[in-house]
């Protein structure tokens, strides 16, 4: 089995390349994986004591900054690499504070990994929920070296538990404990034998209600409310676009005001997005100099201010769950204490079926479904009311994952 792993470690990189002729974000990918040996060299000395932090892409990484803050912290001498596999990650945090050293994570080869070690060598590892990469961690736990797993969630059908001998699953007894989401999860990991697990919950709690405690004003935001009723919609796709532009066109009426921020941000994308809006329009590159209080409709063509954006919300949009790509992080906003509306593909986001068994959270599946459930929530700020604490209240009460993790490591 580890053979054929290897054969297709080999044949993806093959492909990573042929694709990175065709695709920028690839590309991406395979030339920044080509200069992490040197950056690795360059930055680092034999005599520096370090920690390893690796994350698939910029949710992972998120998820962990919690932990990785507690842990830059108290290791104020060591130097920190944090790596990634996603470009969408490493080009968004390549300048993070939280590391000295911020790599694209090389392909997980045998060679690649005793290389790596070679270079760095952790005082302690932590993975990030899944990402999980067998070459790399079997050499690590060979050389003794410590590795935990945070925020983890698995579900019966993965291959870690379907063979009796596949190299993921010894990748799996590399770290000396796993952190789970959840009960289902840990019981998953004991039916094969993995029995140094916690369950945790998860950091996005700790890091969602960290948020409270920053400064989330943005005074554009607030000169464009104007104190008027604002539904926002976050990384929305185009099946959730098209929810908005039908509802926004036949129904909305001048009282209310619509925050869209879009996960694609290119700019034919926002152009298009804005000419099928038939009321007043801004965007977030264009707002300057202009009268903000006067437009019904904020784009949002940046990325990093959502978080902040989503205080501001009466009503909110999570997208992904539409279409298929995949559920965006609705604790963001439930952190603020206001209701939520996601599609009906949300199946495989434990918080998502947690949230709407709580009460503050909605599935709809259709354009009518959605206009009912919108006027609804608009004409009864009591029900909103309602609806947000107990979405404020789902997120208090599920803290404390990173306390668990940081007593564990006797931090």
């Amino acid at each position: 089995m580890h053979f054929i792993y290897n054969i297709g470690i080999y044949l993806t990189n093959f492909g990573l390349k042929f694709g990175a002729l065709f695709n920028s974000k690839l590309k991406k990918g395979v030339l920044g994986r080509e200069s992490t040996f040197d950056i690795l060299k360059n930055n680092l000395k034999k005599e520096d004591k370090t920690l390893w932090f690796h994350c698939a892409s910029l949710g992972e990484y998120e998820q962990g900054l919690p932990v990785f803050s507690e842990l830059r912290n108290h290791y104020q001498h060591h130097k920190i690499i944090l790596s990634f596999f996603s470009p969408s990650g490493y080009e968004i945090r390549k300048n993070t504070p939280i590391a000295d050293v911020v790599i694209y994570l090389p392909l997980d080869t045998k060679a690649n990994a005793k290389r790596f070690f070679d270079i760095v060598n952790p005082n302690l590892t932590v993975f990030v929920k899944y990402d999980i990469w067998p070459n790399f961690l079997i050499e690590l736990k060979q050389r003794n070296l410590r590795a935990i797993l945070i925020s983890a969630s698995f579900r019966k059908n993965q291959h870690y538990f379907k063979n009796s001998n596949t190299p993921f699953k010894k990748a799996l007894f590399s770290f000396e404990h796993i952190f789970t989401q959840n009960e289902s999860s840990k019981k998953l990991l004991e039916s094969i034998g993995c029995n140094q697990v916690t369950v945790s919950g998860d950091t996005r709690f700790d890091r969602v209600n960290n948020q409270l405690n920053t400064d989330n004003t943005l005074d554009f935001i607030e000169n464009f409310k104007n104190k008027k009723t604002c539904i926002i919609a976050g990384s929305t796709w185009t099946e959730d676009e098209a929810l908005f532009i039908n509802f926004i066109n036949s129904e909305a009426s001048s009282d209310l005001k619509f925050i869209i921020a879009p996960h694609n941000i290119k700019t034919s994308h926002i152009k298009s997005l804005q000419e099928k809006l038939t009321k007043s329009s801004i965007l977030f590159s264009k707002k300057d100099n202009e009268e903000l209080s006067e437009k019904q409709i904020f784009i949002v063509d940046t990325i990093g201010i959502l978080s902040k954006i989503y205080s501001y919300a009466d009503i909110t949009y999570v997208g992904g769950a539409m279409g298929n790509t995949g559920l965006h992080n609705t604790l963001e906003p439930a952190v603020f204490g206001v209701p939520i509306i996601i599609g009906p593909n949300h199946h495989k986001f434990p918080e998502a079926e947690a949230l709407i068994t709580n009460g503050g959270m909605f599935s709809i599946s259709t354009q009518v479904e959605f206009d009912d459930l919108v006027k609804k929530l608009i004409n009864d700020s009591d029900l909103c009311q309602e609806l947000g604490s107990k979405n404020k209240a789902f997120i208090q009460n599920n803290r404390g994952a990173v306390i668990q993790i940081l007593n564990y490591l006797r931090i």
